[in-house]
Parts: C-alpha cells; structure tokens; sequence
C-alpha cells in the first residue's frame, strides 16, 4: 500500500501551552506558528486567555496574546473595522476576518487559527501575497478610456451605478482565492475568484473603453477557465460577494462577443 506523508520538516508538532492563571472564563486559542528564522518545524502553541479581560473579536484575542503572553507571535491587522483585510486567516477551518469574526462565534472548546490555506507562509499567520497582488495588478485595475477626458467628470446614470454592486466592494482580503481548490491546483496560471471579480468590476463600468482588450487578456484556458463554480469563494467572502458570478458574467460577455 502507498503511503503519502509530508516530509518530516513540514510536519506540524505541538508546541508550548501557556495557561491563564487565575482566570475563571477561559478560551484556548491554537495557533500556527513557523519562523524562517530557525531550524524548527511548524509548530501548533496553545493560548489561554481570559474572556473578562479581553475584547469579543478573534482580532482582540490574537493582540491581547501579542501584548501580554507572547510578543513573538505575528500576524496582519490594520482597520479593525473589516474594511482593509489585512487580518485574514483562517479561523476554525474557515477564512475571515478576525476583526469581525467573533469569539463567541467559534463552536468548538478551543479556538484553531491558521494562516489562510495553500499559501506560502511570510511567519505565523503571515502569507506571502506577492503573487495574489500580481495577479490583481495583472486585471489593470483602473479606468481605461480612448476619449479626452471631460471638464469635470465622467458621468454614470443611477442604472450604470448600480451595475457596479457587488464589486467594488471587495477589500482584497484573498479569503475567496485562498478557498478555491482550482486557485490551490493553479495559482501560477488561473488568476482566482479575487482578481477577476476585480476584472469584471471594470469590464462592467459604462465608462470603461477596454472592454475588448481586457477580454482578450483573460481569453486563456487558464487565466478564466479554471473556474469551475465550486462557490467555496462565495461562502468564504467575509463582504457576501460573489466572485463565482462574476466569472460566469465574463464567460458570457466572450461568448457574446466571439459568437
């Protein structure tokens, strides 16, 4: 019989506990740790902490064990407010956000935290995004135009707005892309659920002239066509976007224009 393991210094190994002393409302949060910086396996620390003294936020867990336990853990965090997505991580086999994401919304006894899955890891809850924001740059994300630029302003109407719901308000937090099994099998070619929901919002702005050179740029069976509505980037995104129907939209608009 096949037997598949990881090799030995990829293997997660337990790691510390660190106890709330005194404490009488207690969580453990479990959590990934890995340095560059050793020789060291990826390792899982457990934190006890004291829900009378900390916030109700994952986000306030995780800074409440930087400040007073463990000043080496690491990780993103910015707005607090899920408006920059910089704390996006895995939380009980779930991407979000962990400043929205609340303590008392994870089920099990302890609290598991991840860094977002399939990516390579900076340190801790810190994933390499390098590739994920060349892929968003790659969809030209900004206004491309032929005609001279007006006095004042290019002008919409309400309906021509309103086209652009559910797509202009991505944070590029890269909880869809990191949730695709496509993007995880492809990631150096298919450019996933968060940068072509980023390609559809220009491709459906009225003042957008590119339409066709931003179609062909994606006409690839790769780049688009790996996408094969598994919707796991719907459920994961922490805004209630739907980047699977945004790729389906582009599928139709190149049929339309190549039929």
């Amino acid at each position: 019989m096949v037997q598949l393991r990881l090799p030995k210094n990829s293997r997660v190994t337990e790691g510390q506990t660190y106890k709330a002393e005194g404490a009488t409302r207690v969580r453990s949060f479990r959590i990934y740790r890995w340095s560059p910086d050793d020789d060291q396996n990826p390792r899982i620390d457990t934190y006890e902490v004291d829900l009378d003294k900390c916030g109700p936020m994952v986000l306030d867990a995780l800074i409440k064990i930087k400040n007073e336990i463990d000043q080496t853990l690491t990780f993103r965090r910015s707005c607090r407010e899920g408006i920059c997505g910089s704390c996006a991580m895995n939380i009980d086999g779930k991407n979000t956000l962990a400043c929205t994401h609340g303590i008392a919304e994870c089920e099990g006894k302890d609290v598991q935290i991840n860094p977002l899955p399939h990516m390579p890891v900076v340190k801790d809850l810190v994933p390499d995004l390098t590739n994920f924001y060349a892929q968003h740059a790659y969809v030209q994300p900004w206004l491309k135009t032929t005609t001279p630029e007006p006095e004042k302003e290019w002008k919409q109407s309400h309906e021509q707005r309103e086209k652009l719901d559910g797509l202009y308000e991505c944070i590029l937090c890269a909880c869809c892309s990191t949730s695709c099994p496509s993007y995880w099998w492809n990631d150096d070619k298919y450019l996933g659920p968060a940068a072509l929901l980023q390609s559809y919002r220009w491709l459906a702005d009225s003042r957008d002239e590119a339409k066709d050179e931003r179609l062909d740029d994606l006409e690839d069976p790769f780049k688009l066509y790996r996408c094969h509505t598994i919707m796991n980037c719907a459920k994961a995104c922490p805004k209630g976007l739907n980047p699977a129907k945004a790729i389906a939209e582009i599928k139709g608009l190149i049929v339309e224009r190549d039929s």
